[in-house]
């Protein structure tokens, strides 16, 4: 069985805010981008949404699906604030064979270094790997059951950067 896993950046966060790191929100050109992203999104029959619960994750998925973006399940958790690509990895390992399509909504450095471990070599994800600005979003075919996402093993097929 193959799957699709989309990986995405929160879109551009405020830094015009007192508030701690996990508070901030988005900001103005987060918002537009967002936006951007749900249409893109659209195309794609998701499953679940793991989301990192930050304010400007939160945001992104919100702002997203406003605009197009739809999904069976959207689980916001603070195991992806701050997690490092074995845990997530961890986490999708965990899927049911069920979800055809699921979605990482996370920070960076890790969601480029997701890429990095679960991609095979291509131009495109070394391009990937090397720039990942807010509100990128990749997609990957992954063959095999989510129980079995090894490194190498998935292929990278879309890298988009939405601008709005």
């Amino acid at each position: 069985m193959s799957h699709t896993l989309i990986v995405m950046r929160h879109a551009k966060s405020s830094w015009s805010t007192n508030d701690p790191d996990h508070r901030r929100p988005l900001a103005k050109r987060g918002i537009r981008d967002a936006t951007a992203a749900g249409g893109i999104l659209a195309g794609y029959p998701i499953g679940v949404v793991l989301s990192s619960s930050s304010t400007r994750t939160r945001q992104t998925w919100e702002t997203a699906a406003a605009a197009g973006a739809r999904a069976d399940e959207v689980v916001f958790t603070d195991a992806l604030y701050g997690a490092w690509t074995d845990a997530i990895v961890e986490l999708l390992r965990e899927l049911e064979e069920s979800v055809g399509t699921a979605m990482v909504l996370g920070h960076e450095p890790t969601m480029s270094s997701l890429i990095g471990w679960l991609a095979e070599p291509s131009e495109l994800a070394e391009d990937a790997y090397a720039h990942y600005p807010t509100g990128a979003l990749a997609v990957l075919e992954v063959t095999g059951p989510w129980a079995g996402l090894g490194q190498g093993r998935s292929r990278l097929v879309r890298f988009e950067i939405p601008r709005g």
